[in-house]
């Protein structure tokens, strides 16, 4: 193994420590609507609200994404692991078959929210930067909607696990 894969593959391992929030981002538009399981996600600013989200060029979506100009990144609770399977390729579920399911709404910008999301930031794509194997998309904000309970699911050591919030402070 050459000194450069293995450098890779090292990386790829400490990465595996990294626990991160499980997302499915979705597009709808003239491109077609699609969407994927993704960790690669997080907060840039909040003047503007803006994200980055980060999809593999190799992607079939990864076009989509971009030729749409609009996403949605719908942050996972604990019980939507079968969905973020779905959307990460793990099932024979086609992209058709996935959004047919009841579980869906839109709000002004049109792109797929899913009901049961702990949060749901449907915005607008301002850059696109390649670096490496992946576009790096940052997204200003338009719309966020936030359930105010539920327990959230994270990829870490390359397995869905479970993330318990404390309950809310009562007053005394």
């Amino acid at each position: 193994m050459s000194l450069e894969n293995e450098h890779r593959l090292r990386f790829r391992d400490a990465m595996a420590s990294l626990s991160a929030a499980v997302n499915i981002i979705t597009t709808d538009g003239s491109s077609g609507r699609c969407g994927i399981t993704a960790t690669a996600v997080c907060s840039v600013t909040d003047t503007p609200p803006t994200l980055m989200v980060c999809i593999n060029r190799n992607s079939a979506m990864n076009p989509v994404f971009k030729e749409n100009g609009r996403l949605c990144v719908n942050i996972l609770s604990h019980e939507q692991e079968v969905l973020a399977r779905h959307f990460a390729g793990m099932t024979e579920a086609s992209m058709e078959e996935r959004f047919s399911w009841d579980i869906w709404h839109t709000d002004s910008l049109g792109q797929p929210m899913l009901k049961d999301a702990l949060a749901s930031l449907e915005g607008s794509i301002e850059q696109v930067q390649e670096i490496g194997t992946h576009d790096v998309y940052l997204v200003e904000v338009k719309q966020i909607h936030v359930k105010e309970e539920g327990h959230g699911l994270i990829y870490f050591k390359r397995a869905f696990q479970q993330v318990m919030g404390k309950s809310p402070a009562t007053a005394i």
